[in-house]
Protein backbone atom coordinates (compact mmCIF):
# COMPACT_ATOMS: atom_id res chain seq x y z
CA UNK A 1 0.00 0.00 0.00
CA UNK A 2 2.91 2.44 0.59
CA UNK A 3 3.49 2.24 -3.55
CA UNK A 4 -0.56 3.33 -3.87
CA UNK A 5 0.13 6.32 -1.51
CA UNK A 6 2.85 7.20 -3.21
CA UNK A 7 1.19 7.37 -6.59
CA UNK A 8 -1.89 9.02 -5.26
CA UNK A 9 0.74 12.34 -4.22
CA UNK A 10 2.31 12.16 -7.07
CA UNK A 11 -1.24 11.89 -9.19
CA UNK A 12 -4.17 12.86 -7.15
CA UNK A 13 -6.56 15.43 -9.68
CA UNK A 14 -9.77 17.02 -8.99
CA UNK A 15 -12.76 18.00 -10.90
CA UNK A 16 -14.68 21.50 -10.45
CA UNK A 17 -17.62 19.75 -8.72
CA UNK A 18 -15.92 17.79 -6.29
CA UNK A 19 -14.44 21.45 -4.73
CA UNK A 20 -18.07 22.22 -3.73
CA UNK A 21 -18.91 18.73 -2.65
CA UNK A 22 -15.96 19.01 -0.01
CA UNK A 23 -16.89 22.18 1.19
CA UNK A 24 -20.40 21.35 1.19
CA UNK A 25 -19.47 17.75 3.43
CA UNK A 26 -17.14 19.83 5.73
CA UNK A 27 -19.11 22.81 6.41
CA UNK A 28 -16.54 25.25 5.10
CA UNK A 29 -15.59 27.63 2.47
CA UNK A 30 -12.14 26.56 1.19
CA UNK A 31 -10.72 28.00 -2.09
CA UNK A 32 -9.69 25.31 -4.58
CA UNK A 33 -5.68 26.02 -3.51
CA UNK A 34 -6.72 25.55 0.41
CA UNK A 35 -8.85 22.07 -0.42
CA UNK A 36 -5.86 20.68 -2.10
CA UNK A 37 -3.24 21.55 0.27
CA UNK A 38 -5.38 19.89 3.25
CA UNK A 39 -5.91 16.84 1.38
CA UNK A 40 -2.84 16.83 0.46
CA UNK A 41 -1.35 17.10 3.83
CA UNK A 42 -3.99 14.58 5.66
CA UNK A 43 -2.88 12.42 2.88
CA UNK A 44 0.77 12.64 3.62
CA UNK A 45 0.65 12.29 7.21
CA UNK A 46 -1.72 9.65 7.27
CA UNK A 47 -0.13 5.98 7.94
CA UNK A 48 -0.40 2.84 5.23
CA UNK A 49 -2.31 1.36 7.56
CA UNK A 50 -5.00 3.66 7.40
CA UNK A 51 -5.53 3.24 3.47
CA UNK A 52 -8.06 0.46 2.42
CA UNK A 53 -8.77 -0.93 -1.53
CA UNK A 54 -12.09 -1.60 -1.91
CA UNK A 55 -13.68 -2.15 -5.56
CA UNK A 56 -12.20 1.00 -7.60
CA UNK A 57 -11.37 3.53 -4.61
CA UNK A 58 -9.03 4.02 -1.97
CA UNK A 59 -10.37 5.28 1.32
CA UNK A 60 -8.00 7.33 3.31
CA UNK A 61 -9.22 7.76 7.46
CA UNK A 62 -7.18 10.31 9.56
CA UNK A 63 -9.00 10.05 12.54
CA UNK A 64 -6.87 12.79 13.78
CA UNK A 65 -8.40 15.10 11.66
CA UNK A 66 -11.82 13.41 11.99
CA UNK A 67 -12.15 12.77 8.19
CA UNK A 68 -12.10 10.28 5.18
CA UNK A 69 -11.10 10.73 1.62
CA UNK A 70 -12.40 8.97 -1.07
CA UNK A 71 -10.27 8.66 -4.28
CA UNK A 72 -10.79 6.45 -7.67
CA UNK A 73 -7.86 3.98 -7.79
CA UNK A 74 -7.46 4.46 -11.32
CA UNK A 75 -7.54 8.16 -11.84
CA UNK A 76 -6.26 9.27 -8.73
CA UNK A 77 -9.39 11.44 -8.59
CA UNK A 78 -10.82 12.92 -5.17
CA UNK A 79 -14.03 11.82 -5.56
CA UNK A 80 -15.68 13.10 -2.08
CA UNK A 81 -14.51 14.00 1.97
CA UNK A 82 -16.33 12.51 4.51
CA UNK A 83 -16.40 13.54 8.42
CA UNK A 84 -16.04 10.43 10.04
CA UNK A 85 -17.65 11.47 13.61
CA UNK A 86 -20.75 11.60 11.19
CA UNK A 87 -20.32 8.21 9.38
Amino acid sequence: MKKNKIDILKNICYTELVYGRINKKLDRQYSKVEIEELIFNIIQMTEVKYFLKKGKNFYISNFENDIRITINSYTFRVITVDVLSKL
